[in-house]
């Protein structure tokens, strides 16, 4: 299909930006996971020496079941889609896929065993948890790229004096570099808590309790059985407290972590943004790039907004999947099936804001000039440190007089100055205000950037 006729824009117009998803969230990929899991387990029931009719694989059989998962294209998953026309379910598609294999090979007298005992939610939920494995690879590379520019960007400029703006309004110096180590630390201590999240999943029949397998195999420890596959061959976590689906409060976890990730990134590519149109950040320009379809002077700030509207929706359906999907009726309903099917338009959207902001970062160049001229129009904001020393020699109503000498007056360094000379202060005190600007009066900014985590 032409990209001019997608209907979502990941499949569009940002196609090219979040094609690295595909092999985590498509259909061929769910399909492929499925593939996995059922090869797996079938592996694993053949190992089983409870389970003498499943018969032990040889090397070249086991390599052969393997090849089938290691091997699989977009036309095998075209040819289970297919299987699925005349079945109408997704996961006996597999199953019948696999038993075509089988047929003519040495592995054909397994055939019953693709499958054994499984719920259709056996199979799916391991085959999500791999998705959202794969995928988390994806967004996290993405993540740790983000927060080490901005950790770059906060050791660079943590010298740079920049007039703070509390509700607006001018307020005491701090630095860039400062600003930016705050975003720094906020990201990474919310992926700190992603990374902590478990990735679990199930295989233990239809309500849980692994009824089926016991009756055909009392004697097999299906528990430990079913934990082999889940954590040795398919990296994940066992969840043996389950209905027919696992839970998925562990999804709603990661997502949460994932969408307060992406908050903080919103709110800095909102200061951001602001800064540029503050002229604190000038962007750097690119060759034939339009800023404007009618005032040619403008360089916009459209990779901040881009990713701003972009990880909007990319919350809204994280914070729809952390509602919704811990929530199934009695032991099974079918709408967390549907909901599963869009985890990559959440991860999709997130994937184009990063690159957007990254993109954004890459292009700020600092305007001194500005900064400076900021600074040097706020000395009101030395009323603060004046007040307090007042405050430390029992000056009589030190904010009563500074307010009334400050707001809503013109303040240059004079004032400032003829201000210090008749207060009742030592001359020490008064050469310590005396030598502060707004330039200089950044308490420990600097400092604080050191505080970072390395």
């Amino acid at each position: 299909m032409s990209f001019i006729l997608a209907i979502s824009p990941l499949d569009g117009r940002y196609q090219s930006k979040a094609t690295e998803l595909a092999e985590s969230f498509s259909e061929y990929a769910l399909i492929k996971f499925r593939v996995l899991v059922e090869i797996r387990w079938l592996l694993a029931l053949c190992d089983e020496e409870g389970i003498p009719e499943a018969k032990s694989l040889n090397a070249d059989q086991k390599k052969l079941l393997l090849s089938f998962y290691e091997n699989f294209t977009v036309a095998d998953a075209q040819k289970i889609k297919d299987i699925e026309k005349t079945t109408n379910h997704d996961v006996k598609a597999v199953e019948y896929y696999l038993k075509d294999r089988f047929a003519n090979t040495s592995l054909e007298p397994i055939t019953e065993f693709i499958h054994f005992s499984c719920t259709s939610e056996d199979i799916n939920n391991l085959a999500h948890a791999l998705m959202l494995q794969s995928g988390l690879e994806v967004v996290k590379k993405y993540m740790m790229q983000t927060q080490e520019k901005l950790r770059v960007l906060s050791e660079e400029l943590k010298t740079t004096p920049m007039l703070s703006r509390t509700h607006g309004q001018t307020a005491s110096p701090t630095t860039l570099g400062k600003e930016i180590a705050v975003f720094v630390n906020r990201l990474e201590r919310q992926f700190s808590i992603l990374n902590s999240c478990e990735i679990l999943g199930k295989i233990n029949g239809a309500v849980g309790n692994f009824n089926a397998h016991l009756v055909a195999y009392p004697k097999v420890d299906w528990v430990n059985l079913a934990k082999k596959v889940i954590e040795k061959d398919l990296g994940l976590k066992q969840n043996l407290f389950t209905t027919q689906i696992e839970p998925h409060d562990y999804m709603a976890e990661i997502f949460d972590a994932i969408a307060r990730w992406n908050t903080i990134l919103i709110d800095l590519n909102r200061d951001i943004w602001t800064y540029i149109s503050m002229g604190y950040f000038k962007q750097k320009t690119v060759k034939g790039e339009v800023g404007s379809s009618t005032m040619p002077h403008k360089v916009n700030p459209i990779d901040f907004e881009n990713s701003e509207g972009n990880l909007g929706l990319a919350n809204a359906v994280f914070h729809h999947f952390s509602t919704k999907l811990p929530i199934s009726r009695l032991q099974r309903d079918l709408t967390d099936s549907t909901v599963l099917r869009n985890m990559g338009v959440a991860f999709g959207y997130s994937l184009v804001a990063y690159q957007s902001t990254l993109k954004g970062l890459g292009k700020l160049i600092v305007n001194e000039k500005q900064l400076s001229e900021d600074l040097n129009a706020a000395w009101e904001v030395l009323a603060e440190p004046i007040q307090t020393v007042m405050r430390k020699a029992f000056i009589e109503k030190p904010y009563e007089k500074l307010k009334e000498l400050t707001r809503g007056n013109e303040i240059t360094p004079e004032v400032i100055a003829k201000f210090i000379d008749s207060l009742a202060l030592s001359d020490q005190e008064k050469s310590v205000l005396k030598s502060l600007t707004p330039s200089n009066y950044v308490g420990n900014a600097e400092q604080v950037v050191g505080f970072l985590k390395k």
